[in-house]
């Protein structure tokens, strides 16, 4: 059974004379009844009482019209819905990232994106780059911005940026007034720390300038550990992403001995291939200077 089938059993029963339907639908009247029969015979019952005058549907032939309507009106639907998302007149998009940079570079491309396509639904959805791969490898998510490197799965990365860690300690400390510091020299302060892959750099970076860390205090929100490092609780050693808004109250410092860095990726499914809304907002990542 083929759309077209039923939008000629339609169209018959609507005009009650196959002469008339074929007019209506510019076809041959010979053609329009062999794709009535057609569908008579697939259904294994006629659908149509058929009289000198007229042409009428039969019991078969009512109940096939409600469900045709029906389906043809879902068709039309599924086809709209397809234009539209490819036309970027509506659809959904839905993005997975590490909070740094959904804080600090996504905002400007979200807004860039929307004046653009104001009818194109958009999620945001923050986790730590463990999280956020699990939600592109799931498809709860189409891609998703993380640092490096991913765990196990089938992933395309594409590298956007590298980044050095900083610190970011209280202007009350005697050292804030220093640009660089050895981060051996704060073997003896307190640390806050930046939960998620950011987190697992920092103490990588200590454990290499010789020290385990004294650990304060944990968060995964920047403007907490923001507040609890300029109300003098610890250092935290940051991307310098995260450092990029001024802080009331704090110094950033670049470090100098054996700088930790990251590196951060935009992650998609393998074999993905991704929908308008995706490249338009990849190529704003793009215009931005994000890759």
């Amino acid at each position: 059974m083929d759309l077209y089938q039923l939008e000629y059993f339609l169209e018959a029963a609507r005009q009650r004379s196959f002469t008339r339907a074929a007019a209506h639908l510019h076809l041959a009247q010979a053609a329009l009844s062999e794709q009535i029969r057609k569908l008579e015979a697939e259904l294994g019952t006629p659908l149509f009482n058929r009289g000198r005058r007229e042409t009428v549907l039969n019991f078969a032939g009512e109940t096939l019209r409600q469900h045709a309507e029906a389906l043809l009106e879902r068709a039309e639907t599924a086809k709209r819905a397809v234009r539209d998302l490819v036309g970027l007149r509506g659809g959904r998009l839905t993005i997975g990232t590490i909070p740094s940079v959904s804080a600090c570079l996504l905002p400007h491309v979200i807004s860039a994106f929307r004046k653009r396509h104001p009818l194109v639904e958009l999620a945001l959805f923050e986790g730590t780059s463990e999280a956020v791969a699990q939600w592109v490898e799931t498809g709860r998510v189409e891609f998703g911005i993380v640092q490096l490197p991913t765990s196990s799965g089938s992933f395309d990365e594409h590298p956007l940026f590298t980044e050095p860690f900083v610190a970011l300690m209280a202007k009350s400390n005697p050292a804030a007034n220093q640009k660089t510091i050895y981060l051996a020299k704060l073997a003896e302060e307190s640390f806050i720390l930046y939960k998620g892959r950011a987190r697992d750099t920092a103490l990588s970076a200590c454990r290499a300038a010789g020290f385990e860390p004294r650990i304060a205090c944990e968060s995964s929100e920047l403007e907490t550990i923001r507040s609890l490092v300029a109300a003098g609780l610890g250092i935290a050693i940051l991307p310098q992403l995260a450092t990029r808004q001024p802080s009331t109250g704090c110094a950033v410092l670049r470090l100098r001995d054996n700088p930790a860095e990251r590196q951060v990726a935009l992650l998609s499914r393998s074999g993905h291939t991704a929908s308008p809304s995706a490249k338009v907002f990849m190529g704003l990542l793009a215009i931005q200077g994000i890759g």
